[in-house]
C-alpha cells in the first residue's frame, strides 16, 4: 500500500478551515480531492465527479488521468463512479484484473496502471448528485480504515455541494421573484390606463388585456408592456 503524505487528521483540519460560503464549489472540490490523493493510504488519483440535470462531468481531479477514468464511463455510459453516484453508496474494487461488472472500464484503468478504485457516492441532493473517486496503483490498496477516511472526505463534499445547491435554488428562486413581481407592476399599470380610458373597472380592464394578449399570440407582459410605452410617449 501507498503511504499517505499527509496525516488524515491535519487534511480534515484543513478542510474545516474552508468557508464553503466564501469559496466556488469547483474550488472546495478540489481542495477535496487534492487533499483526499495526500490523506487516504493507497491512493495515487482522485476525481469527484458530479451528475446534474442528466449531464456528467469531472469537477475536480488530481490527474489527467483520473478525469479521463472518469469521461470513458460518462461516454459509455458505465462504471463504478456512476453507480456509486446513483445510489449513494461505496463501491470498493480490489483489484482490478479480477473486476466482472465493469470489464470494459477494468481494462482502460489496468492499461493506464490503475489496479484497484474506490468510489464513494455524495448523499442525494434532488437533482444533484456525485462520488468521490480514488484510484490505487497496487492491487488491495485500500483497506478499511483508507475507506472510511475516504468516507470522511466524500461527506465534505457533499456539504459542499449541498450548500451549492442550495444556493443556486435560492438565488434561481429569488430571479423568479423579482421577474414576478416586475410583471405584475407593469400589468397594473397597464390595467389603469384601460380604466382610465375606457371607464372601467379593474377586472374588466384585465380582460380586456388578456384578450389582447391571446388574439396577438403574445405574453400578457409583452402586451402591458406595449401599452404602457405608448401611452408615455404619448
Amino acid at each position: 500500500m501507498e503511504s499517505a503524505s499527509m496525516e488524515p487528521a491535519d487534511a480534515l483540519a484543513e478542510l474545516s478551515r474552508i468557508r464553503l460560503d466564501e469559496v466556488a464549489l469547483d474550488d472546495v472540490l478540489a481542495r477535496v480531492a487534492e487533499l483526499a490523493n495526500r490523506a487516504v493510504p493507497g491512493s495515487a488519483h482522485v476525481s469527484v465527479s458530479l451528475v446534474q440535470a442528466g449531464a456528467n462531468r469531472a469537477i475536480a481531479y488530481t490527474s489527467d488521468l483520473a478525469r479521463s477514468l472518469d469521461e470513458w464511463q460518462y461516454a459509455h455510459d458505465d462504471g463504478p463512479c456512476l453507480d456509486a453516484s446513483m445510489s449513494a453508496v461505496s463501491i470498493c474494487l480490489p483489484d482490478l484484473a479480477d473486476e466482472p461488472r465493469w470489464p470494459g472500464w477494468a481494462a482502460r484503468a489496468r492499461a493506464a496502471g490503475v489496479q484497484s478504485s474506490l468510489s464513494i457516492g455524495l448523499p442525494i441532493q434532488e437533482a444533484v448528485t456525485g462520488a468521490l473517486n480514488i484510484h490505487g496503483g497496487a492491487p488491495r490498496a485500500f483497506d478499511k480504515s483508507s475507506i472510511e477516511l475516504a468516507e470522511e472526505f466524500a461527506a465534505y463534499a457533499a456539504v459542499a455541494l449541498a450548500n451549492a445547491h442550495l444556493y443556486e435554488s435560492t438565488a434561481t428562486l429569488a430571479r423568479q421573484m423579482q421577474e414576478a413581481m416586475r410583471s405584475r407592476a407593469v400589468i397594473e399599470q397597464a390595467k389603469g390606463i384601460i380604466m382610465g380610458q375606457r371607464r372601467c373597472s379593474a377586472e374588466e380592464a384585465f380582460t380586456l388585456l388578456a384578450k389582447l394578449s391571446q388574439d396577438s399570440n403574445r405574453k400578457l407582459r409583452e402586451v402591458a408592456e406595449a401599452l404602457v410605452s405608448r401611452a408615455a410617449a404619448r
